[in-house]
């Protein structure tokens, strides 16, 4: 018996050696230190767990050897859902909402209602951290929903990554010169919270004054170089439009110029024509898909812009507001490569433009 036990110690030495899984580690610690004599309390003290978990370890090794520790032999009590119903759960929660299986009233998910759902259809009671350690094995989290715009048309969006987006990297091959993406934001005063560091229980404090001040600003991404060219202007209007274009011409004086931008309305104004006519062997807009805006890539410069002046900052005068904005601007430019690996991925298949944002 003594032997028996030396050999086991020996083998469980090995093993903890070569052992690169925290938790395979941990239960052949546990046998170990259990073969040596130490009582159930001292161990959970040492591996930092209960001692309904030592006790479990220990069971599974006294009934099946160091084998019954493996990660497909656990210890623990056996699922009380079988595979059928928690398929079944988690595609209710996945794909129904609350009010569509009996909830009423209620559009969200909790631990509270999805161990409601459970007891009601299987009855089985969880706790509310049973329900969440069952959510968890099925990957399921506690995420914050996105919004889509509903009336975006999916197959006009399809087909611009995969037809026209292809279409106007005619650049690789000279016949366009400078594809650019352009789109217009109002950067305010006080534009939105972040999540920041701060002291744990407290909240940093932003001031307001509760007003909307800001500037509106036009900007044109250079696909291929990375180049920004960008404006701030007073309003919104087809003269506005009309004179950025004309910087635009100004900033790329030779070669074939395709701007892609969304479809606002100043995009399509009649006062552009006349300009768009003269210039037509050199300037060419193509309107995105309506309702897309995460395939402009300006939209990534609004967000990089926001996030790192405008979020969790509160300004007085919206002097200071174009103050910083021209600050972020002249320095990111400085550095062309973080431009174009951030907002203009190269893309390794054409038809594909999803991961631009």
């Amino acid at each position: 018996m003594q032997m028996e036990q030396e050999q086991a110690v020996k083998e469980l030495d090995e093993r903890m050696k070569k052992e690169k899984s925290r938790r395979m580690f941990e239960r052949y610690q546990t046998i170990h230190l259990y073969l040596q004599g130490m009582t159930t309390k001292q161990i959970a003290g040492i591996i930092k767990r209960n001692e309904k978990t030592v006790n479990a370890y220990v069971r599974a090794y006294q009934e099946h050897g160091l084998e019954g520790l493996q990660m497909n032999h656990s210890p623990g009590a056996p699922a009380r859902l079988t595979q059928q119903q928690q398929e079944q759960f988690k595609q209710t929660i996945v794909e129904k909402l609350p009010h569509e299986v009996g909830f009423t009233a209620k559009f969200s998910w909790t631990l509270h209602l999805m161990g409601e759902y459970i007891q009601r259809e299987f009855d089985v009671t969880y706790s509310l951290q049973g329900v969440a350690n069952v959510a968890h094995r099925l990957n399921l989290s506690y995420t914050m929903p996105t919004y889509t715009l509903a009336a975006a048309d999916e197959t006009k969006q399809q087909a611009f990554r995969e037809n026209t987006f292809p279409e106007l990297k005619k650049l690789e091959s000279g016949e366009i010169d400078h594809l650019l993406f352009e789109d217009e934001s109002m950067i305010r005063d006080c534009q939105a919270l972040q999540y920041t560091w701060f002291l744990k229980g407290k909240q940093r404090i932003i001031q307001t004054t509760g007003k909307h001040r800001g500037v509106k600003l036009l900007a044109t991404l250079n696909y291929e170089t990375g180049d920004i060219l960008w404006k701030e202007d007073e309003q919104y209007t087809a003269e506005t439009f009309l004179d950025f274009l004309q910087g635009v011409l100004n900033a790329y004086p030779t070669g074939k110029i395709v701007v892609v931008l969304d479809n606002a309305r100043i995009h399509h104004a009649k006062l552009l024509q006349p300009f768009l006519d003269k210039n037509k062997e050199r300037l060419e807009l193509i309107f995105l898909p309506p309702y897309s805006p995460e395939l402009n890539l300006v939209e990534g410069l609004w967000k990089w812009l926001k996030a790192d002046v405008i979020n969790n900052v509160f300004y007085h005068t919206v002097a200071e507001i174009r103050e910083n904005v021209t600050l972020f601007m002249n320095r990111i430019r400085e550095n062309k490569q973080e431009i174009i690996d951030r907002l203009c991925l190269r893309l390794e298949d054409d038809s594909v433009l999803a991961e631009f944002l």
